[in-house]
């Protein structure tokens, strides 16, 4: 009988590497196989460190229909289900099912540079912005509809999961997790009389891409990122922005609360 696997990643910072170690003498104790550098035939993924742990992992197996659950060792971790102290009592609440699954759409996008193009998948967001403190003029499109020509720093499309990242440093908003939807923010937008941007973000339903088109003196200095890693696209022509099909399961224990959470990690000292 093949046994079941569990994956186990750490960022190999200070007490990661023994938090892993210790948790797969737990699983192995239970009759699993523990994999550290594959996530093939698990049902589990834990991942070890920070938000930008979790969300490096996801990316580099390519957001796989597996499970994940992550135990916090970085600052904020708000992705991360459980704490450091946690972990001793993890691997008898996953044995007891003592959890749920939550499920979080992607945000992917086509981009268009020189007379190549290419596809990035985030969970957070998507960003298309220019270089240092250069401005950037982007058209914007909605469906087929130009809605803005915008002026600014750049723009962040994000999703529920990402809204309290990136999009809430801007002013953008918090989006519960049952939503299904894009937000659309602006960063720094110049509103002049030479200049008319929204300064306010725009929410958009699932069905509706967004298409972001730089202008021709703006191309050679605008970049898009996935997820804060920068995906270079020398010339840049244009970014179709729209929600994936491909969906992040994260496992959540009964004591879960989404807006709890935001208030504990944002708001509480």
């Amino acid at each position: 009988m093949q046994k079941r696997k569990i994956s186990i990643i750490d960022d190999g910072r200070d007490g990661a590497e023994e938090i892993r170690i210790a948790l797969a003498a737990r699983f192995t104790e239970e009759d699993f196989e523990t994999l550290d550098d594959s996530v093939e035939d698990a049902e589990l993924v834990v991942v070890i460190g920070g938000d930008g742990t979790f969300l490096r992992t996801l990316a580099r197996f390519d957001f796989p229909d597996v499970p994940f659950v992550g135990i916090n060792t970085g600052h904020l971790g708000f992705f991360q289900e459980l704490d450091a102290a946690d972990a001793d009592q993890f691997v008898f609440r996953y044995m007891q099912g003592d959890f749920s699954e939550q499920r979080y759409r992607t945000v992917e996008a086509e981009i268009e540079f020189g007379d190549e193009s290419a596809k990035i998948r985030g969970l957070n967001e998507i960003v298309v912005r220019g270089e240092g403190t250069s401005l950037s003029h982007l058209d914007i499109y909605i469906g087929d509809r130009l809605i803005e020509k915008f002026s600014g720093d750049g723009v962040v499309v994000s999703t529920p999961a990402g809204s309290t990242a990136y999009n809430y440093s801007l002013g953008g908003s918090i989006v519960d997790p049952s939503l299904d939807l894009l937000q659309l923010t602006p960063m720094a937008p110049v509103n002049s009389t030479a200049y008319r941007s929204f300064t306010s973000g725009i929410v958009l339903p699932p069905g509706l891409p967004i298409e972001v088109y730089p202008d021709a003196e703006s191309r050679a200095g605008v970049f898009v990122s996935v997820d804060g890693v920068e995906t270079h696209a020398p010339n840049l022509r244009r970014v179709g922005i729209r929600l994936s099909g491909r969906t992040v399961t994260l496992l959540r224990f009964k004591n879960y609360e989404f807006w709890n959470t935001v208030k504990k990690k944002l708001l509480m000292p």
